[in-house]
């Protein structure tokens, strides 16, 4: 009788995979929010005459607070539960996109877009990633953590075409409301499926052990958040993984993402035209990240790090001389190499921090995440300065080349350890 009830056992779905399925069904969402508002400038100015200006800090303030909230929602997450806090982060999003059907000043726009929902979907970021990936997987972890990071490419994918097409087709208030709607929708998915820890269902974690379960951390979430930086601040490789997300913030959302589409028009090529080549990139990147996170599984994820950062510096090096008003064979090469390596520098960054921290890689990974979106912030503002200064943005892609090689250097830095750093933790 055992002898027929193994393969059964066997092949039984484990609940870790149920719970990658709703972490990745947040991510998509979280993404798909955060990147809206991106559609709405035009109509907003239109209707209220609000300056680009003013509308450019919700935009600017959503941002800040999706990096700046990534280590205090991982210390929630611990405090309180990952469903639970998933499922208020999907409320705040619902709230902060439905009030905006009724704002009459920028101000409120601020308020709603730019802090309610960035704080949502900060809560949903990276750290939402960690923190699953560390709890229920043992076994593939960097493949998963693959996965899910892609979440964030195929959310921008799937919800912008539709946002643009009802913003154009009913307004931006049916937008706000369709937006608001799809976050209600993920919340008795996440209830459902998404429990905070394998031993809620009497499992441990996907290709684990008994000695591979974490005991939660039971202590105020901003105190364990800041005191876990206090921590690791002491800890060499914590600032070169800061040093390369840093950096990985800056060449992708802070200069390509931001600064691609005028740069190719300076170049004589139509906006739209860089656009579409924009969102290809978006596309490889799914493909480039998966794989990423199959590579980290049986590769050294400091020389994965040392080679993504290398060539990621060549192709902005070589960007320069690939723009021009017709598209050609290079600028595709150009979009399809860059898309694979878009955020294929996640997996293994999470490897080393999980290496390094163990229980509390998940909000240190958080403090790594804020510096790749402060990089980002930093090199949008450097490569605009650029622009205005000397008239073209060739010397933003040769500065963003120099810093990749810096983030080459400082990653193959790192030491490997074969268990977690004894870094403390509090009572």
């Amino acid at each position: 009788m055992s002898e027929l009830s193994t393969p059964v056992r066997r092949r039984r779905v484990h609940p870790a995979w149920w719970a990658a399925a709703a972490t990745f069904l947040a991510i998509i969402g979280a993404a798909g929010f955060r990147s809206t508002p991106g559609v709405m400038v035009e109509p907003l100015h239109a209707e209220f005459g609000w300056s680009i200006g003013e509308i450019s800090v919700a935009l600017s303030v959503n941002l800040a607070l999706f990096g700046l909230t990534a280590p205090f929602a991982a210390a929630l997450m611990e405090r309180f539960g990952v469903r639970q806090v998933v499922a208020v982060a999907l409320a705040m999003v619902a709230v902060g996109a439905g009030l905006t059907v009724f704002m009459t000043a920028s101000w409120q726009l601020v308020l709603l877009w730019g802090v309610i929902v960035g704080l949502g979907t900060g809560s949903m970021a990276m750290a939402l990633v960690a923190t699953v990936v560390g709890r229920w997987f043992v076994a593939r972890r960097g493949l998963v953590t693959g996965i899910l990071t892609a979440a964030n490419a195929t959310g921008q994918l799937i919800f912008l075409p539709v946002v643009a097409h009802v913003v154009e087709s009913s307004g931006w208030r049916t937008a706000s409301i369709t937006v608001a709607a799809a976050a209600l929708v993920v919340v008795p998915v996440v209830l459902l499926l998404l429990r905070n820890r394998p031993s809620d269902v009497g499992e441990l974690p996907y290709g684990g052990t008994e000695a591979d379960v974490v005991e939660p951390i039971r202590s105020g979430a901003a105190r364990l958040a800041v005191g876990t930086l206090v921590r690791v601040a002491r800890v060499r490789t914590f600032w070169l993984l800061v040093a390369g997300f840093f950096v990985c913030g800056a060449t992708t959302n802070g200069l390509i993402q931001t600064h691609f589409v005028p740069a190719a028009h300076d170049h004589g090529m139509p906006a739209t035209t860089a656009a579409s080549l924009l969102a290809l990139v978006g596309i490889f990147d799914v493909a480039g990240t998966v794989l990423s996170g199959w590579l980290t599984d049986r590769f050294d994820p400091r020389i994965l790090l040392g080679a993504y950062y290398v060539l990621r510096g060549v192709s902005l090096a070589l960007l320069v001389p690939l723009f021009g008003a017709d598209l050609d064979a290079s600028i595709f090469a150009f979009v399809i190499f860059y898309g694979l390596d878009w955020v294929a520098t996640v997996p293994p960054t999470m490897a080393l921090c999980r290496e390094w921290f163990g229980s509390t890689a998940p909000i240190v990974f958080g403090w790594v995440f804020a510096s790749h979106q402060l990089g980002a912030a930093a090199a949008a503002l450097a490569a605009g300065l650029v622009r205005d200064a000397l008239g073209s943005y060739d010397a933003a892609w040769y500065g963003g080349a120099i810093l990749c090689v810096l983030a080459a250097i400082a990653s193959l830095a790192i030491r490997r350890l074969r268990a977690p750093a004894p870094v403390p933790t509090p009572a």
